[in-house]
């Protein structure tokens, strides 16, 4: 974390220097307030493999917090309660410089690609397609700049590994942590509503990662179980060692006209390693296709520069597909290939309860030792978000 502290502590000398001329009075009162999530699953399964696969109901995810603003300072806390266990989600305070200029610290979502921009609450496709949970990463404690104006959106940050803020551990095991680069640019030439029309591109730079020995960073893992929330098995998994750094791309592109709207993204990832051996590449791509049968044409997001959430009495119609590589027989590591195709339906009540329906085939295969695995799946979903 030495190399955090520079940035970190700059940082507070340009938000002082801010905050001393925002001019906020002392008897302004903060606003408070509160935030969380409810997802309750059910799900039927086919599969050859159905032992693994039990049908049942989850509690897939409740999250409660609190949102404060003062001026132009806010700041968010909320921890996530998910299968017997309780972590943290988003824990940061920013402030905001203008209407198209905030800087965020503390542990949240770094903008990577079109999909990490939102909440998994929020996903159209129910699940979040694979190669974004793969490719991706969690909430990470960092720094990140936040630029959006009318025609484009940037965001750029520094943050340490996941594990950081995953994993509790003695002193004299994680004495030093992982860390990692990454940004957003999107060109947003159309955004009005019922026409949109945008194209980015994020980059990441990432150092290895905390591998559970004492004081060893030198590997990166990439896995995703099947898509649903019911029950969790592993759909493909690699563990690449002796790891040097990482580096990764996507190009995103969104498009909307009225009541239809396409969403795609292609992943790439590249692992260089030690002792001469070869790197490791990966890759990954999902489309989405979106239609609105009953309800108002779709509107933008200019914060998560994105399609807003429909609005109350919508029907939508969705179809998805995404593959998935984490085979490269290059470096000799055979972490599985995957194909999943979708479609659904999603109602929304209102602006705070929707319901989903979701059918999935998914094919697993080129696995190592774990042999090919098939799973159909039925899946409903009841959310509230307030």
């Amino acid at each position: 974390m030495k190399r955090f502290l520079p940035i970190f502590a700059a940082s507070a000398v340009a938000l002082s220097a801010h905050a001393a001329a925002d001019g906020t009075q002392e008897t302004e009162k903060p606003k408070f307030s509160p935030v969380g999530t409810i997802m309750l699953d059910g799900a039927v399964y086919a599969s050859p493999q159905k032992h693994e696969f039990a049908d049942g109901v989850a509690l897939s995810d409740v999250r409660l917090g609190v949102m404060m603003n003062y001026g132009k300072w806010s700041a968010k806390i909320e921890a996530s309660f998910a299968y017997a266990k309780v972590t943290l989600k988003d824990v940061w305070m920013q402030y905001t410089f203008n209407p198209e200029n905030f800087l965020r610290v503390g542990l949240a979502m770094q903008h990577f690609g079109y999909q990490n921009s939102t909440a998994a609450c929020t996903k159209v496709t129910m699940i979040e397609p694979i190669s974004n949970t793969i490719f991706n990463e969690p909430h990470m404690i960092g720094i990140g700049y936040y630029h959006m104006p009318d025609k484009y959106f940037l965001t750029a940050s520094l943050h340490a590994e996941p594990k950081a803020s995953s994993i509790i551990v003695s002193p004299d095991q994680m004495v030093r942590q992982g860390y990692g680069a990454r940004f957003r640019a999107v060109a947003r030439p159309f955004h009005s509503d019922g026409v949109m029309l945008q194209a980015g591109f994020s980059g990441a730079f990432l150092a290895p990662q905390y591998s559970g020995a004492p004081d060893t960073h030198d590997s990166f893992s990439f896995s995703a179980n099947f898509p649903t929330k019911v029950t969790q098995v592993k759909a493909i998994e690699a563990s690449v060692d002796k790891a040097r750094n990482e580096w990764k791309f996507t190009p995103e592109l969104m498009g909307a006209y009225k009541k239809i709207a396409l969403e795609s993204q292609y992943f790439f990832s590249q692992v260089n390693r030690h002792d001469a051996l070869p790197a490791y590449r990966a890759y990954g791509a999902y489309a989405t296709l979106r239609g609105i049968a009953i309800g108002s044409n779709y509107k933008y997001n200019m914060g998560l520069a994105g399609i807003d959430t429909p609005g109350k009495g919508t029907l939508e119609g969705v179809v998805s597909y995404n593959y998935t590589c984490l085979s490269d027989a290059s470096a000799a590591i055979y972490g599985g290939r995957l194909s999943d195709i979708s479609c659904g339906l999603n109602y929304y009540f209102n602006r705070y309860i929707a319901a989903k329906l979701r059918y999935s085939y998914t094919h697993t295969w080129d696995r190592g030792d774990v042999a090919p695995m098939s799973l159909n799946a039925v899946q409903m979903r009841l959310q509230l978000i307030f």
